[in-house]
């Protein structure tokens, strides 16, 4: 039986003061998350990611290697100072696909960067939290970002909208297990008699 802690991406705004209201749920949301039992990946850098690997480290059941930082540039010295496990992928914008690929993603505000991994981890079919604040997570919570079937087994899935890190985290868990497809790459789709575009081959 597998161990593995499953990795929890959080993003959102690159800048948010350290009392914010951003800020306050990103710190909340990491420290659930490992008292959880999960990892709290983010882009490594300030803001949301920063807040999120603070109260990742703040929780009581915090252990060395629960904070990863996925950073967008070379050097490792970028990455804010909760990060335990430092990925400098020099990959800059594109490293956003690396975010999205995390077993789930919770977003916080954001703007195109969040939007990015968001979309990411849409095509990818990974289970998506956003909180219903200003920015990107607030505009996309409750809907769908395109037509396609991610998971058949979950006829509800969508973008989930919380207010609350409390909320994300038992969400989290209830639907977390039923999120078991997994996205096998992109082939050429193809269009019905009706004109309409099949969903198969959209991995």
């Amino acid at each position: 039986m597998s161990t593995r802690r499953p990795l929890v991406a959080v993003v959102g705004d690159a800048v948010a003061a350290s009392d914010s209201e951003k800020a306050r749920l990103a710190a909340r949301m990491g420290e659930l998350l490992v008292e959880g039992g999960y990892r709290v990946l983010t882009g490594g850098l300030g803001g949301v990611m920063e807040a999120a690997s603070r109260g990742a480290r703040a929780a009581k059941g915090y252990r060395p290697g629960d904070t990863v930082g996925v950073l967008p540039g070379f050097d490792p010295g970028d990455a804010n100072p909760y990060v335990d496990v430092v990925l400098p992928t020099g990959l800059d914008h594109a490293r956003n696909a690396l975010v999205g690929a995390a077993d789930a993603v919770v977003a916080i505000g954001g703007g195109a960067g969040t939007l990015s991994e968001l979309a990411h981890a849409w095509m990818l079919k990974r289970l998506i939290l956003a909180f219903r604040v200003e920015g990107w997570s607030g505009r996309l919570a409750d809907t769908r970002i395109d037509h396609r079937i991610r998971q058949p087994d979950v006829p509800e899935d969508r973008v989930f909208g919380v207010d609350a890190p409390e909320e994300a985290l038992a969400l989290l868990a209830s639907l977390l297990p039923r999120y078991v497809a997994r996205h096998t790459g992109v082939r050429r789709r193809r269009a019905g008699n009706d004109g309409a575009t099949s969903t198969e081959g959209e991995g």
